[in-house]
């Protein structure tokens, strides 16, 4: 598996350096390669050998397909957003087989603050959305931020259950679940709300991280 992702970072390193120096070409070829040899990566240590895994194999497939539309003109952007939706729901599943056991005070703690933290995030976007004359979007955004903050949740609350014994396998769901969310922060900030400076490099790098630290997690859980 270490060998494996070397080569996903490798890979994801020459897109964030294309992202940096504007090598368009290079991009629309590192950054699809990244999500399909970190599926192959999951293919070959996981084997799809449990219910989860596969779950977690259409969500990389998934991401790998917002990926390739958002590369593309604005008129891409829905369809990137549906891949990437759909990816979400499946990593929620994935993270909700079986069904968990959490305690419900640490459940309702952990979903409140996720729930604050993210409608501060999303009002803005929302305001900015309105400013630009992007109406039309708002519903799907506003989905799309409750189902990734789902997301969250679920790979969060791996850290109080049971069935998952590794601290490292919580710990790296987690934390990728949460660079995950971020990087949709601030594709969606820099888009809608205001430019950030090296907004496109900041979204790659935390979205690559992410995804990675959330499958190796999932690794050590499943394997």
């Amino acid at each position: 598996m270490i060998t494996g992702i070397i080569i996903v970072l490798a890979v994801a390193v020459v897109d964030w350096i294309a992202v940096a120096k504007g090598w368009k070409k290079v991009e629309y070829l590192a950054k699809p390669w990244t999500m399909a040899a970190l599926f192959l990566v999951l293919a070959l240590v996981g084997r799809f050998s449990s219910l989860p895994l596969v779950f977690f194999g259409l969500g990389i497939l998934f991401s790998l397909a917002g990926d390739v539309f958002l590369m593309f003109s604005d008129r891409w952007f829905i369809p990137g957003l549906l891949a990437f939706l759909l990816a979400h729901v499946a990593y929620i599943i994935g993270f909700n087989l079986p069904l968990p056991v959490v305690s419900p005070t640490w459940a309702l703690v952990v979903a409140l603050v996720l729930a604050f933290s993210a409608a501060r995030l999303l009002r803005p976007i929302v305001a900015g959305l309105s400013v630009k004359g992007q109406r039309k979007l708002i519903a799907p955004v506003i989905v799309y931020g409750v189902v990734i903050t789902l997301m969250l949740l679920s790979a969060m609350l791996t850290l109080f259950r049971a069935d998952w014994p590794s601290a490292a396998a919580a710990g790296l769901v987690s934390v990728g679940a949460m660079l995950f969310f971020f990087s949709d922060v601030i594709l969606a900030w820099n888009k809608f709300v205001a430019p950030i400076k090296n907004g496109r490099l900041m979204n790659m790098i935390t979205y690559h991280l992410g995804q990675i630290a959330l499958i190796v997690g999932v690794l050590i859980q499943f394997i």
